[in-house]
């Protein structure tokens, strides 16, 4: 098995299409009022949106995308008007991670992981 997407809701996919890329996914699909997907920069997955009437209660979804320049693209994403809740830090899980949301407020983490992404120390 191979992850191949992860679709998350949007109340207004037209105006969540110009927040994903300005993080650099690029469309690949524009199926508007209803649906946008987009591939990310690196890698074989890809990231859509889908309109929904309501957004899902309670604590949402979260969205983790990799950088291996983190502190540099959360730094060029503030520059284009991008609002961090909470800026790169160093974690006690030993990933590097930005916090923000889109304008559904799903969770989007931009991270560095590196070795520890899929094997940190306390793994089975």
């Amino acid at each position: 098995m191979n992850l191949n997407q992860i679709t998350v809701p949007s109340i207004d996919v037209a105006k969540a299409i110009s927040f994903y890329e300005k993080l650099g996914l690029r469309l690949i699909v524009k199926a508007l009022p209803h649906y946008a997907r987009f591939e990310c920069p690196e890698g074989d997955g890809t990231f859509s949106i889908h309109q929904v009437d309501e957004l899902p209660k309670g604590e949402g979804i979260y969205v983790y995308f990799e950088c291996t320049d983190l502190d540099e693209q959360v730094a060029n994403l503030m520059e284009k008007g991008i609002a961090f809740d909470e800026p790169a830090t160093d974690r006690p899980w030993l990933w590097r991670e930005a916090r923000l949301r889109d304008l559904d407020r799903n969770r989007i983490i931009l991270f560095y992981g590196g070795v520890n992404r899929k094997s940190p120390p306390w793994r089975i």
